[in-house]
């Protein structure tokens, strides 16, 4: 288990590398709130840039990332999703990204990031909550924040969930995955990691069902979802059945899924576009079982 000495040690720099922060109150309340849980808090000089609807042109975003590797904090955060972050990783150097050591997070458009750094250099990065949309809310999830406290802090050795449909399972591999629809777009590019044998875990927002099994489908002709060893389906949120789909829902996809590829399906994963999310280590080793109504993800397999 890693132990840090103080709460300096739990620093964080935020920055903007996707879309325009809509409020930027909710900067301001995740700073505050982030100060008030121990961490050290520190903007990015550009966070609150605006360029149509993006967090600044593209060169003032990826000067950002050269900012963040060169500061002395050990945690660098995204304040939000959106749309931006493709259009930055022909040009971002990941080699000088991984050996900065720092822990990279965000959620939603910085799958793209988490996925291509991996690609690019095998180092793990993380998924979990962005500033502006989890510390700045309105509300603060005090799981969210606990669960991602303890991620940082190498104390999350292993994540329990309840699930109310999963296939029985008991294996280890690579932790991959992220936003399914930002995932896709990276199939057949550079940026997208080859692995083989690992667990891959999906979420989405305002995806109808046939749109999930859609990009699902492409992953499976790709050639890549039928090496995984289990699929983690997250949250699928915010989406609206038409009269037409007649029966047409999320277990019906799941159960299409199961028929047609073969491969171990667990649900549940407390992940995705909600107020309650966890956080969890992108490109690590992990194992993963079930019993009757869980799911235990072991983050963390040294011997004790």
């Amino acid at each position: 288990m890693t132990e840090y000495a103080t709460p300096d040690a739990h620093g964080i720099y935020v920055i903007s590398p996707s879309s325009a922060i809509a409020d930027p109150k909710t900067l301001e309340r995740a700073s505050v709130r982030l100060t008030k849980l121990g961490y050290k808090v520190a903007i990015d000089r550009q966070a609150l840039a605006v360029n149509q609807r993006f967090a600044g042109t593209d060169a003032q975003r990826l000067s950002a990332f050269s900012r963040a590797i060169k500061q002395k904090l050990p945690i660098v955060m995204a304040s939000r999703g959106g749309y931006g972050l493709t259009r930055l990783l022909p040009q971002l150097d990941f080699k000088a990204i991984a050996d900065s050591g720092k822990r990279f997070i965000g959620q939603s458009d910085f799958t793209a990031f988490n996925l291509a750094l991996l690609a690019k250099t095998g180092a793990v990065s993380y998924v979990g909550p962005t500033a502006c949309a989890d510390f700045g809310a309105n509300k603060l999830d005090l799981l969210t924040a606990e669960v991602f406290g303890e991620a940082m802090r190498g104390e999350l050795e292993i994540l329990s969930f309840e699930t109310r449909d999963a296939d029985s399972i008991d294996c280890r591999g690579t932790l991959w995955g992220g936003n399914l629809a930002t995932l896709c777009t990276l199939i057949g590019t550079p940026y997208m990691p080859k692995i083989s044998g690992g667990i891959l875990f999906v979420e989405d927002v305002n995806e109808h069902p046939y749109r999930v099994e859609r990009m699902l489908n492409q992953l499976y002709q790709a050639g890549i979802l039928g090496k995984q060893k289990a699929l983690i389906l997250g949250q699928f949120t915010d989406y609206r059945l038409a009269p037409h789909d007649q029966g047409y829902d999320l277990p019906a996809v799941i159960k299409y899924v199961r028929k047609t590829y073969g491969i171990p399906v667990i649900t549940g994963l407390p992940f995705g576009h909600t107020p309650m999310k966890v956080t969890l280590p992108v490109g690590a080793k992990v194992g993963l079982a079930t019993e009757r109504g869980l799911v235990h993800l072991v983050l963390d397999e040294h011997e004790h």
